[in-house]
Parts: structure tokens; C-alpha cells; sequence
């Protein structure tokens, strides 16, 4: 997950701080000596991730484009130069620009927006950017939310009584809000100096940059292994108390299989050393053979673990993580009863290979494999009506195809709610059995009779004719003598 580091260099950030040594120091230094303890705690342990630096006053500047040498990231921090008003705004449509250019716009990303908590002024600050929210033409529009998933971080070289004395607070609130919410504002705590400055930051570490420790299991074999970016925990929304669920750090391997291309990584893991190492084993069969390895996470939580190439040269172990439960996959089935052929009573896949179990057929015939009646423009519902019509014209002839047609509207209307349809098409059958010639069959003008006021009595709501599973059937009619 790459990081973009936003740095505020208005004139509002050389405001001094008073500290009880003799030098002097401005809120930017006081800034800067955090953003290196962030970016010496990322070369240590984020070491394959990627960061970039923006700096902005009233205008904005990419620095450092994504990189991974966090020693070029110190050295233009320690080269920043003072400009003039503050514009958030300018720094967002910056930051919108610079992730899209390099990452599109699936790539999760985190933001970290570093200010002393001073809007800007008049036109362009941020308190008169959320004020013309809803006041702006498309092509300006506010940057957010972004265009990609993000969380935001705003860390406020200023303490909580400062940014309440003005409506600072509020709307930087109100820009977390307009993010997704996904994110923490941080301030200082208590005096504006170097220690409460790396408190701050070591809580943004905390939160957002931890490294993630586990163990991986493979039968007797087991290696440690650090995950990174860190799982989020997730939340199952179909589970009556949801609760979140967490990757445990004593992941279990439970099979491989071949694979083709990979789809969304979420996750990386890699070790180095020169010791005999399970991982190192792992990565190299799974990059060899093109196969994957499922890993069980915790209770019914599965994910995948591949290689994939960052250059020719250079790969890593990634995994990706499924949906909690059972099932993660609908094609494969149960995870738990996946298992060795040669505990099956007969191989799956026959003696040569000319069949296989999956994908595993479901015991429920999908909604969406039976012919439903969909309504989403004017012309479907036209299209329906007129083909019951031209049917209407041709009886006796057409009474089965007739009736089948009609029975398929009248079930969809009585699904949708839509019983004026059901009365307008009664009324149209009466105007067609109306305009029947001298010689039609006597019977099409009983049935289209029938089939109206069939359909008036469902329209009505009585539940004895208005009954989902009911069919009308056709009027039996004898001509025969």
C-alpha cells in the first residue's frame, strides 16, 4: 500500500515554538524531525513499500515521486523551502494526480497531510472550499472523496486547544469525513516541542505502520514471517453480531494448487537470511511449478499464497485474502473437505486425467440461471405487452402460447407491486375483443373475456385471485357440434 506524504511549507508553518533550549525552532522543523522518525521507522521495516513526498502552500509540488530510497525522502526534507498561503485543496487535486499517474485508481493508498492546522485565507482556503461544496460545475469539483480507496491521515503540528479556539478542528473533521472516514486526525499533546512531536508520530506508527509478525505452518515445517502492509480486520455484514475478524499469527498451509494469472494482491511477505528457511522453500516450488498455496488465516478465514515478479529480477511472496467463511470460492466448495487423491475411494480425476470434481455444482439452482422478467426500461414492459397482443389476435390458435405469456406478466407485477399493470392489460384485451372481425373464432372472444376479468380480479388484490403461484387457465370452450 504506497503512502504519499503531504508537507504544508506556508508561511504559517515558520511560526516559532518557544522551547527551553536556546535554539530556535519553527513548526516546520518540529514537522520535519517527525517525518523522519516516520520515514527511518519505514526503511526499517516497510522496506518494499513505496512513498512519495508533495510539498504545498498555495500551489503543489511532487518532491520525491514514489520511491523506496527513504534516503532521497530525508535529504529533500531537510531542502524544503517557505512559500506562501495555505490551500489544501491544491495539495488534494496534487496527490489525486500523483497516485493516478503511477498507480491508477484500485490501488489502496495512504495519505499522510502534515499542517499546523491553519485553513488558508479568503478564496482557496479550506474553510471556503467546503463552504462552495455544492456551488461548483463538474470540472471543479472538490477531490474528494479520491478516485481510489484511501485513508487519510492528518497530523497537526498544533495541540487540541489551539484548533478549538477556531473552527479548525470542525473542518478538518469534515475533510476525514469527506475522505470516507477511514482515518485519524492526530495532534500534539500538551507543549509544542520535540517530544510531543514524536509521541504524535509514534501514534500514526502505531496505528498504520506497525510491522505484522506471524508464523507460517506446514505440517512439521514453520518459518516466521512479517506481513505488509498490515490485515486490516474485517466485518462479516451478514452475521447477526458482527464482530471483526482478525488474521492470526499462526498461519497454517493447507495445500497447494496450479494457478494462472493472480488477480488482486493484498498483502506482502518476505524473508531474507541465508539459513535454511520454509518461506524461502515455498516461494521458490510456488514460483517454479506456477502453483498456488491456500493458507488457512483462522477459524473458516482462507486466503492464497503466490509469487509474483516485481521485475525480471525480483520477486515476492504475496498473499491474497478471501471472504471469511466456508466457502470463500463457489467453484471449489468446502475448503475443509478438500483433501490428498489418494484418500479418495477413487481418483477424481479418472485414471487419465479426463475428468475433474470442480468447479463443484451448486445444489440450489441460481435465481439467475431461471428465466425472471426484468422491467428496466419503458420498451421491456412495452416489448412483453405486445407480444401478449399479437397472440390476443391469433386465437384459438395461439391459446397456449397466450396464456403462457400472459402468466408470466401477471406473475411479475404481482412481484413488483405493479397491479395497474394488471388492470391496463385487462382493459386492453376487453378493447381488442371489441375490435375482433366477423370472422374470427367465437372462442377467441370468450377467452380474451376471460383472461380480462381474470386479470381486473388480481388487480383488485382479492387474495383468492391475486395468489403468486396461481395461473389462469384457458376458458374451456366445446365448439365442436
Amino acid at each position: 500500500m504506497p503512502t504519499v506524504v503531504v508537507m504544508d511549507v506556508s508561511l504559517s508553518m515558520t511560526r516559532p515554538v518557544s522551547l527551553e533550549s536556546s535554539e530556535e525552532f519553527q513548526r516546520k522543523n518540529l514537522a520535519v524531525h517527525g517525518l523522519t522518525m516516520l520515514f527511518e521507522h519505514m526503511a526499517a521495516n516497510y522496506r518494499l513499500e513505496f512513498t512519495s513526498l508533495v510539498a504545498f502552500s498555495s500551489l503543489w509540488e511532487l518532491l520525491v515521486p514514489f520511491t523506496r530510497d527513504y534516503n532521497t525522502l530525508q535529504e529533500a526534507l531537510s531542502n524544503l523551502e517557505d512559500y506562501d498561503k495555505t490551500c489544501i485543496e491544491s495539495a488534494l487535486n496534487g496527490v489525486s494526480n500523483v497516485v493516478q499517474q503511477e498507480w491508477g485508481s484500485s490501488c489502496p493508498c495512504q495519505v499522510v497531510l502534515v499542517t499546523d492546522g491553519s485553513l488558508g485565507i479568503g478564496k482557496g482556503s479550506l474553510r471556503h472550499s467546503l463552504q462552495t461544496l455544492k456551488q461548483r460545475a463538474d470540472d471543479k469539483k472538490f477531490p474528494l472523496p479520491f478516485p481510489f480507496p484511501t485513508k487519510m491521515f492528518i497530523m497537526c503540528v498544533a495541540n487540541s486547544e489551539e484548533l478549538q479556539t477556531t473552527d479548525a478542528m470542525d473542518n478538518l473533521e469534515e475533510l476525514l469525513r469527506l475522505s470516507g472516514g477511514d482515518g485519524q486526525i492526530f495532534t500534539m499533546e500538551g507543549q509544542l516541542c520535540l517530544k510531543s512531536v514524536q509521541a504524535m508520530f509514534g501514534r500514526l506508527i502505531d496505528q498504520a505502520y506497525s510491522p505484522f509478525h506471524a508464523v507460517l505452518h506446514c505440517g512439521n515445517l514453520s518459518s516466521d514471517v512479517q506481513v505488509f502492509p498490515r490485515p486490516e480486520p474485517v466485518v462479516v455484514d451478514d452475521e447477526v453480531d458482527p464482530m471483526p475478524r482478525v488474521v492470526n499469527t499462526e498461519a497454517e498451509d493447507v495445500s497447494t494448487g496450479a494457478a494462472e494469472e493472480p488477480e488482486e494482491e493484498v498483502s506482502a511477505s518476505q524473508m531474507a537470511g541465508k539459513s535454511p528457511n520454509f518461506c524461502v522453500l515455498l516461494h521458490g516450488s510456488l514460483k517454479v511449478e506456477g502453483m498456488v498455496a491456500l493458507v488457512q488465516l483462522g477459524p473458516d478465514w482462507y486466503g492464497m499464497l503466490y509469487s509474483q515478479a516485481d521485475s525480471k529480477k525480483k520477486s515476492n511472496l504475496m498473499m491474497s485474502l478471501f471472504e471469511p467463511g466456508p466457502e470463500p470460492l463457489p467453484w471449489l466448495g468446502k475448503v475443509a473437505h478438500l483433501g490428498p487423491i489418494s484418500e479418495a475411494a477413487e481418483n477424481p480425476y479418472g485414471e487419465d486425467d479426463s475428468k475433474s470434481p470442480f468447479p463443484v455444482q451448486p445444489s440450489i439452482k441460481r435465481s439467475y440461471a431461471q428465466n425472471v422478467t426484468v422491467w428496466i426500461k419503458a420498451s421491456g414492459l412495452q416489448t412483453d405487452v405486445q407480444k401478449i397482443l399479437r397472440n390476443a389476435r391469433k386465437l384459438p390458435e395461439k391459446t397456449q402460447t397466450f396464456y403462457k405469456e400472459l402468466n408470466r406478466l401477471r406473475k411479475a407485477a404481482l412481484a413488483f407491486g405493479f397491479r395497474e399493470l394488471l388492470k391496463g392489460v385487462g382493459d386492453l384485451l376487453e378493447r381488442e375483443c371489441t375490435l375482433l372481425p366477423d370472422s374470427a373464432h367465437p372462442d377467441a372472444a370468450f377467452q380474451l373475456s376471460h383472461a380480462a376479468k381474470q386479470l381486473r380480479l388480481a388487480s383488485a388484490g382479492d387474495s383468492q385471485y391475486a395468489a403468486f403461484d396461481q395461473n389462469i387457465a384457458p376458458m374451456h370452450t366445446d365448439f365442436s357440434s
